[in-house]
């Protein structure tokens, strides 16, 4: 996991410090910014519509207590399913801008090689199977809940490992395309490299949570991955 968050890092370190690379994404990052805030009004209200479902009545010596844990279950579920949402739709609509970016990290000039709305369509493409792989998680992140005492914690779980799964596909998307792996070769780089994925989710992650560095964490996310696989040769 080590590895994942030095390389969100150095990708950050290599956004701020290229003058090309803080070009494209300052073109992005009014994009990213109005996405943000929609996405943000809507988990406010999903945390508000969970608390509404899972709060308990009652005025037992723990319902107090109770009511602390559904709020910050609540909480992280909301925070987690807006990221999910911010990152995929974020990678979707800034795909082109996404595709520079990458370009000049292989040591190439950042072109256009497709047309803007073409570059979007093709990136929806690429979200249809990570989000069939996502739902069984989904399901069974559900049916925890069930579990008596511990079932939050087992659903909070669940959530974070399915949710990070489906943020490793959506930051991998770009190099995956530029190097023509289909959906059986991204699987496959994923669960050999785990690990380090699950830590750039993770790094990526705590970033959204920072005021003005969270517009700036899929695209050095994507960076620091371009970098990775191209110091592996691949």
């Amino acid at each position: 996991m080590l590895r994942g968050i030095l390389a969100f890092v150095s990708g950050f370190r290599r956004l701020l410090s290229e003058r090309e690379l803080r070009r494209l994404v300052l073109k992005m990052s009014a994009v990213l910014l109005l996405l943000m805030v929609v996405l943000g009004s809507g988990t406010v209200w999903l945390t508000g519509m969970l608390l509404g479902q899972f709060v308990p009545e009652g005025h037992a010596w723990y319902a107090q207590l109770l009511d602390i844990l559904v709020w910050l279950l609540a909480a992280a579920l909301g925070f987690l399913v807006g990221l999910l949402a911010y990152m995929t739709l974020g990678s979707v609509m800034a795909s082109a801008w996404l595709e520079d970016l990458v370009a000049i990290v292989e040591g190439q000039h950042a072109r256009r090689q497709v047309s803007f709305w073409r570059s979007m369509l093709q990136s929806m493409k690429s979200i249809v199977m990570p989000l069939l792989q996502f739902l069984p998680f989904a399901l069974l992140a559900w049916i925890a809940l069930a579990v008596p005492v511990i079932g939050g914690v087992l659903a909070g779980l669940v959530w974070t490992y399915a949710g990070f799964r489906l943020l490793a596909y959506e930051i991998m998307d770009v190099s995956a395309s530029r190097r023509g792996w289909d959906w059986g070769r991204r699987k496959q780089e994923f669960l050999r490299h785990r690990g380090f994925y699950l830590g750039l989710c993770a790094a990526a992650t705590a970033a959204m949570m920072l005021p003005v560095i969270n517009l700036l964490a899929l695209p050095a996310a994507v960076v620091g991955l371009a970098q990775w696989l191209h110091l592996r040769g691949e």
